[in-house]
């Protein structure tokens, strides 16, 4: 088994985090949002991964080796964004005859891999939605996927693909890949995974969908503090602190000061933080930042950021000092 994850995004929609640090390595419920993906991965006995990197890729390189060694990992540049489907294609040359598990890496999900790893079928992730027009779709017969569809205008299904894909055919994949490419067929201008997968089914690949329920996205900065929530629900610490009020969940690192507070719930702090005379809600402190007589909600605050005043909503990027008077 390979795991194949594209982590070449810029993270537009959650800047200014993302000026300095990749998306897929802010922090979110105690760890990087890579992190929780590997653990998962590293639980279920996948040993190769393939990273897919452009922007700032140097740090998740570095991120991965220094913390997952036990995976043989290789990392292929996306030197232009053109889409997922040019993004996988550009891992073709780490594929070998095992199969593929391709997965987003901005997607924290809750799936039972045993079971989906045991699949006779290649097998794509859905989630009902009520507004299909923002995913590819997948029309079914109740047993296979007949037809699937990019960001269809006017609907033709509402299972719409949620970025987790079990490929037994790697083979099959890579072919199709490089016709869309070869051919310069694009979909709204870009090269879609799903139009390859389309093809791959257009060769009488026997194509199933599993459930996912339990599927959280960090694309934006109020979606990353909803999947924050829900890690926290899952895995809280459980930290004692002296002069302080913790609602849980939360996550208080060992290695941050936390005095005269009222922390959570829902609330994550970060390995290096101090935080003194604040109360702190629903939010991300990440590493090093320093908060003081502040109330904070729904607040995402960068690495190494400080922040001292009052009541107020934030999303203040790395390095940023903040004062309210």
């Amino acid at each position: 088994m390979r795991a194949i994850i594209p982590v070449a995004g810029l993270g537009t929609r959650l800047k200014p985090h993302t000026h300095s640090v990749p998306k897929v390595l802010l922090n979110v419920g105690g760890k990087p949002m890579l992190g929780h993906i590997l653990d998962k991965l590293v639980e279920e006995g996948v040993e190769k991964a393939t990273f897919i990197i452009g922007h700032l890729g140097n740090k998740i390189e570095s991120f991965v080796r220094n913390e997952y060694p036990q995976i043989s990992s290789d990392f292929v540049v996306q030197k232009e964004m053109l889409g997922l489907g040019h993004a996988i294609y550009t891992s073709i040359p780490t594929f070998d005859e095992n199969e593929l598990f391709i997965i987003l890496g901005d997607t924290i999900f809750d799936v039972d891999l045993k079971k989906l790893f045991s699949s006779e079928h290649t097998s794509l992730g859905v989630k009902h939605v009520d507004d299909p027009r923002r995913f590819g779709v997948a029309v079914t017969d109740n047993k296979f996927i007949t037809k699937l569809v990019e960001k269809p205008q006017h609907p033709v299904s509402k299972l719409a693909l949620v970025g987790l894909y079990y490929i037994k055919n790697p083979d099959l994949l890579k072919s199709c890949l490089e016709e869309i490419i070869n051919n310069d067929i694009m979909t709204r201008g870009e090269y879609q995974l799903t139009d390859a997968l389309q093809l791959m089914i257009e060769r009488d690949e026997e194509v199933t969908t599993f459930d996912v329920e339990g599927w959280y996205d960090c694309g934006k900065p109020e979606t990353l503090l909803e999947t924050n929530k829900f890690l926290l629900t899952q895995k809280g610490s459980n930290r004692e602190l002296n002069n302080c009020v913790v609602d849980h969940p939360v996550y208080i690192s060992d290695e941050a000061v936390v005095e005269n507070c009222v922390i959570g719930p829902f609330t994550t702090i970060a390995e290096g933080c101090v935080v003194r005379n604040s109360i702190i809600r629903n939010s991300i402190i990440s590493s090093n930042a320093h908060v003081e007589k502040s109330m904070l909600e729904n607040s995402i605050i960068g690495s190494s950021a400080v922040i001292k005043g009052s009541f107020q909503k934030l999303n203040a990027g790395d390095s940023s000092e903040i004062e309210f008077y």
